[in-house]
């Protein structure tokens, strides 16, 4: 395994300088560029005569996903069937599938390379964070939700939590399914939701309030106008057509630019 990992570091590094000048491509066509000048490199290495197919394909894919992915988390993010992942420090992940938590096998490289993964997810959606600012919350481009906690106020390492979102959210015939809502209680909301009251949806971390705020929405007359305000954009309010979506950003490092 650490012949392996030695293999990883020197194709990410030599495929990093040849693709470092690569200015000029969209994101598609940098990813397709990247993935062809990595399945190079294995090529001019003759890996095939030391390791198998699905190694060779392991080592691709992995040197990928940590240029231009979420590294190790990459699978686990790509499992329909897990709704959240936890990471306290490099070498413990978790992940939450079926309402059941259970800890994987799966560990960064380094601290280094959990510490590039924070860094790239957070800038993506204009966020920083630092050892002087230590906690923000992010989205990934799928719209699941980012928590990251670093050190110093995260005592062994950086911690994060990935919560995921169905690709089909939540409708109000669906709880009533799950018996999470009775027929009675749902035709009350839809009065409430009509006559435009304001309503409160209040609950600890996971209990559901984004779902039932995204069931609620299907509610809201079509020809409504909806504007949101959020601190990083989460809901999912697909049968709205006329949307205005606002998320709120932090300052620069000169304290300036906050919009909230």
């Amino acid at each position: 395994m650490s012949d392996l990992s030695e293999i990883i570091k020197e194709i990410r590094k030599e495929a990093a300088e040849i693709t470092g000048s690569a200015l000029d491509f969209s994101a598609g066509e940098f990813d397709k560029l990247l993935l062809e000048q990595i399945e190079s490199i294995c090529f001019s290495r003759q890996l095939m005569k030391k390791y198998s197919v699905d190694e060779v394909r392991t080592i691709v894919d992995t040197v990928f996903n940590q240029m231009r992915r979420h590294d190790v988390l990459e699978p686990l993010i790509n499992d329909k069937s897990i709704t959240e992942i936890m990471i306290n420090g490099p070498d413990k992940v978790f992940i939450e599938r079926n309402g059941v938590i259970e800890e994987t096998d799966i560990v960064f490289e380094s601290r280094e390379r959990l510490d590039d993964l924070i860094q790239n997810m957070v800038a993506k959606v204009n966020r920083r964070v630092t050892e002087a600012e230590p906690v923000v919350d992010a989205r990934l481009e799928d719209g699941s939700r980012v928590n990251v906690v670093l050190p110093p106020v995260a005592l062994n390492g950086p911690l994060v939590t990935i919560r995921k979102f169905p690709e089909k959210p939540m409708t109000v015939e669906d709880l009533i399914n799950y018996g999470s809502l009775t027929e009675e209680a749902a035709a009350f909301l839809e009065k409430l939701v009509r006559a435009k009251y304001n309503i409160f949806i209040c609950g600890g971390t996971g209990s559901g309030k984004t779902s039932f705020l995204n069931a609620l929405s299907s509610l809201i007359p079509k020809d409504e106008r909806i504007v949101t305000i959020e601190d990083s954009a989460e809901l999912q309010l697909t049968t709205i057509k006329n949307i205005a979506r606002l998320e709120t950003r932090n300052a620069n490092t000169e304290g300036r630019g906050e919009i909230s």
